[in-house]
């Protein structure tokens, strides 16, 4: 109950403009701006430069241009030729081509068939280059109308193509089996968002319950699942049941955001396992830097000691 009141908290203030305006003032400082430790840059040169120090240590990489929740065509037009030329960009620099994105960045908050129609855009210029498109799952409203755009896109034989899940939704076991049966991709995480009672678990304990069920539905019939945590016991539980079951290493991956537990990164990739690192970047990191503090005190904690240095 303490995690999700500290994620309602977080939440709020990601959309107070007065915090944007004084996080824009140093937050992104080079060398020691306190969200560069969970930003890769806030432009894509930069992004691409960290891209390429993970990469070069083994790490697998995904990177995802921050934005959503547009609200005219116009934006969700400016977001998806961004994204075109980082398509391009990632291919010039011979990095792993790999990104994700959210459909209110696309505009599915103005219309659903524009947003559909960028998406198709994005997967048309990608599949010419072997990029995987991760579509990130956002809150709960949200979630019937982005898994009916990768069904629909799918079905068009677009299978480049991933989606999210989330334990904390009373849904996602079901959901998770309709996406099995389509044969897209999933990243199981735990969920981000401020999300009611009436919808999702609202214990660690509960979240975490469906998360072991989830991750062993996706190590038995998945297709190359995804176990994004930052959870020890989460990930625990996933090495225990892929070496009961047999399960090879190549089959899955574990994900982990950008500068979040490096430590246990490290450890996993040290032992042999793929690891793959989501890697924001971007002007409007803002709100997407608030949930990560809502999600781990440590975080707090980490921003405070930079902001005391700072000073």
């Amino acid at each position: 109950m303490l995690q999700a009141a500290s994620r309602a908290v977080f939440h709020l203030l990601a959309g107070s403009e007065i915090l944007k305006r004084l996080a824009s003032r140093h937050g992104m400082a080079y060398p020691e701006g306190f969200a560069r430790r969970f930003i890769a840059g806030e432009s894509i040169d930069h992004a691409i430069q960290t891209g390429r120090d993970l990469q070069s240590r083994g790490f697998l990489l995904t990177l995802d241009y921050l934005g959503e929740s547009v609200a005219t065509v116009e934006a969700a037009d400016a977001a998806t030729r961004e994204y075109l030329r980082l398509l391009d960009i990632i291919v010039a620099s011979g990095i792993e081509r790999n990104i994700s994105l959210k459909l209110t960045q696309l505009g599915l908050d103005v219309d659903r068939a524009t947003c559909l129609d960028n998406l198709r855009r994005i997967l048309e210029r990608g599949g010419l280059h072997d990029f995987f498109v991760r579509v990130d799952m956002e809150n709960s409203p949200y979630t019937d109308v982005t898994l009916d755009i990768v069904d629909t896109l799918w079905r068009y034989d677009y299978r480049c193509l991933g989606v999210v899940l989330q334990s904390y939704l009373y849904r996602s076991e079901s959901d998770l089996e309709r996406v099995l049966l389509l044969g897209a991709r999933v990243r199981l995480v735990k969920g981000a968002y401020h999300e009611p009672k009436s919808v999702a678990y609202q214990t660690r304990g509960e979240v975490n319950a469906a998360f072991v069920r989830m991750m062993k539905a996706l190590l038995d019939r998945g297709h190359y699942p995804a176990i994004a945590t930052h959870d020890p016991e989460m990930i625990n539980a996933t090495l225990a049941y892929a070496t009961e079951r047999r399960i090879a290493s190549d089959r899955f991956e574990f994900q982990m955001l950008y500068g979040i537990r490096r430590d246990l990164q490290n450890s996993l990739l040290q032992g042999g396992y793929r690891v793959r690192v989501y890697l924001p970047f971007g002007q409007q990191w803002f709100p997407y830097f608030m949930r990560r503090l809502g999600e781990r005190p440590a975080n707090v904690t980490f921003v405070i000691r930079s902001l005391m240095h700072e000073r």
